[in-house]
């Protein structure tokens, strides 16, 4: 297994490399400071705003995938063996606008301060690079996260729906062959940095993982680092010690047997929610809403699990569908119900010397209906989550598993809302529903903080009881948005 001290990423067609990094300096930094490319900006530092955007370039089956990434809690050596695209790369070597460029430009109104507008060129980049065709869907999906205070997006939106015209052979397209050539060369490299009193490894294979793993128990586990870059950026907290997970192929697939669907721990969100569609079409509706494509690419379901936020907005779905999780250590493998793997706020039963595998995702073959509720419709963080799991047999619910987030330290199953509706009748009559409201207050005494009262909580949770089996009544969604 060959290995490097040094990242190693390919720009402008060579690779470059970093020695002696900071593993806990991010990308947008590192590119700002270190490279003195500072047409990308830095606004929240926390993933939200897409000022920071940029594009990485990944090898699979010889083909490059290419990926938006919030650069601003994107740590630096993650982009190892990777492509990396700054707003900077777009124009070729004889000064000629790329095409998503040239779009912003003939749309005067798409940018006013234009401190947002780097973010908003990548993010056109992406959609230029991934689909051969742009509709209002596309746009939205893709460029939710890009925030701008100035122009009203009209602009913005007429650019993009203008790469409908464009021809898709750009320089980036012109030079494959030589970027894949490059990125095979460093593909195959585990990183290994000891810099700056601190440790951080990217292993390539599980036997690999689980030899760094007996000799660095205490090290920080991480993915998509959607949350941990927080930590890095607002917090402001040094992590001495990181095993960076989703360097490992071997964790990012996905696979059906006749009971489970089976989702490798690195499997990113995006990959995800395609495939669930044909399954549980709520949960891929919920998680487009779960945050921009940017985090998307990178987060992952094992992610959300290991750091058992109770706003983890997978979290209600996945305990209403019953799903477990598969924990590995050096020579054992167990599986955990999910509904038994958090203890508390934040803490679980990983212990040290672990790793999340897989989560086993059952097939169910009722009804699944998940609920987000929150202050913006898309890229924000949940006041209240719930997934409602149903199975009705002669007009009797047969089988219920409710679970709510956002209402007690951890995501949690609603056991009395299911003692009520178990065995009723469809559809439920009015006095069964207030029955089920009132069960709300002996599962949960939610909590009061920035994002919602502990009343208001209480009060939603109820109406979404209410709400889930009016639209099973109907047999319609029920929603202002779509």
């Amino acid at each position: 297994m060959p290995t490097s001290d040094t990242i190693k990423f390919i720009r402008e067609g060579q690779i470059h490399e970093v020695k002696n990094a900071d593993s806990n300096e991010t990308v947008l930094n590192y590119v700002r400071t270190k490279l003195k490319k500072t047409g990308s900006k830095e606004s929240c530092a926390s993933g939200d705003c897409s000022s920071c955007l940029m594009v990485l370039g990944e090898l699979k089956n010889n083909k490059i995938n290419y990926k938006t990434i919030n650069s601003c809690i994107s740590l630096l050596p993650t982009i190892h063996s990777k492509q990396l695209i700054i707003i900077e790369d777009l124009v070729d070597k004889n000064g000629n606008l790329h095409p998503v460029q040239s779009a912003m430009l003939k749309n005067p109104s798409s940018t006013q301060c234009g401190f947002c507008t780097p973010g908003v060129t990548m993010s056109l980049f992406g959609i230029f690079k991934n689909y051969s065709k742009v509709n209002d869907e596309t746009i939205k999906s893709n460029m939710e996260g890009n925030i701008c205070r100035c122009t009203g997006y009209k602009g913005i939106i007429q650019a993009a729906k203008s790469l409908n015209n464009k021809n898709r052979i750009d320089h980036f397209a012109r030079g494959k062959k030589n970027t894949i050539r490059l990125l095979k060369k460093i593909n195959n490299e585990s990183l290994v940095i000891y810099s700056k009193g601190k440790r951080f490894f990217a292993p390539k294979y599980v036997t690999e993982l689980k030899k760094i793993l007996k000799k660095n128990k205490d090290a920080k586990l991480i993915g998509g680092q959607t949350d941990v870059g927080l930590m890095v950026t607002q917090e402001e907290k040094e992590i001495d010690n990181m095993i960076y997970l989703s360097s490992i192929s071997e964790l990012n697939y996905i696979k059906t047997t006749k009971k489970y669907i089976e989702v490798g721990s690195q499997t990113p969100l995006t990959d995800f929610e395609f495939f669930i569609e044909k399954y549980y079409p709520d949960f891929t509706r919920m998680l487009k809403r779960y945050g921009s494509v940017g985090i998307r690419n990178f987060g992952t379901l094992a992610g959300n699990i290991q750091t058992a936020s109770p706003i983890g907005d997978s979290l209600p779905a996945l305990l209403a569908l019953e799903a477990k999780v598969v924990l590995k250590s050096i020579k054992k493998t167990k599986i955990v119900p999910l509904d038994n793997f958090f203890i508390g706020y934040r803490k679980t039963k990983l212990k040290k010397g672990q790793f999340i595998s897989a989560i086993l995702i059952p097939l169910h073959k009722g009804i699944l209906k998940i609920y987000k509720i929150s202050k913006r419709y898309g890229d924000d963080i949940s006041s209240v989550c719930a997934a409602f799991n149903i199975e009705i047999k002669d007009k009797k619910i047969k089988f219920i598993k409710l679970a709510f987030g956002g209402m007690a330290a951890v995501p949690k199953i609603a056991s009395a809302v299911e003692k009520v509706l178990l065995n009723s009748p469809v559809p439920i009559t009015e006095q069964k529903i207030n029955k089920a409201r009132q069960a709300i207050d002996i599962d949960f005494k939610a909590i009061s903080d920035m994002r919602a009262s502990g009343k208001y909580r209480m009060e939603v949770a109820k109406n979404l009881i209410e709400k889930c089996f009016l639209e099973i009544k109907h047999e319609k969604r029920i929603s202002v948005y779509d």
